[in-house]
């Protein structure tokens, strides 16, 4: 088992500054390559406090404005305009910094990219579903509905 400082949150084992035990394979081929974590050393652990606090800076004060927010992203889908061919497939494919761009376009508050998880690979125009980490203890499912940008 290696143990491990997570760097950003990573479903299912933590999230930014929690100190976790993972099976060495786990650690040395993905975490770490990915930047997701770093090794645990005596020296790692007083980075545990300013990880702690950029995620906390990053994060919504409270519960109340998490479930507000959680409720006005719920309310409607957002709008994700892309470059799309004539049969609808994307040139590339829409990320996480896309659709934090179109919740704040739409006028539904700032979201940290870090915070979205995209439910699947979108890489065709239509309606897809992306999970919103608010808070500990507020997730909120969002519409996307992503269209072909209109050619010049």
């Amino acid at each position: 088992m290696a143990k491990i400082i997570l760097t950003n949150e990573v479903s299912g084992l933590g999230t930014a500054g929690d100190i976790v035990e993972v099976k060495n394979g786990y650690a040395r081929n993905y975490l770490l390559p990915r930047g997701h974590a770093i090794v645990w050393t005596k020296g790692g652990e007083k980075q545990v406090e300013s990880i702690k606090a950029a995620r906390a800076a990053r994060a919504i004060a409270n519960l109340e404005d998490a479930q507000e927010l959680a409720a006005k992203l719920k309310s409607q889908p957002v709008k994700v305009t892309v470059k799309a061919g004539a049969t609808g497939r994307l040139f590339g494919t829409v990320r996480t910094a896309d659709v934090a761009n179109a919740v704040e376009a739409a006028g539904l508050g700032k979201l940290d990219k870090r915070s979205i998880q995209l439910t699947e690979s979108i890489k065709s125009t239509g309606n897809y579903t992306a999970t919103v980490r608010l808070h500990d203890d507020v997730s909120a499912n969002l519409r996307l509905q992503v269209v072909a940008a209109a050619k010049k």
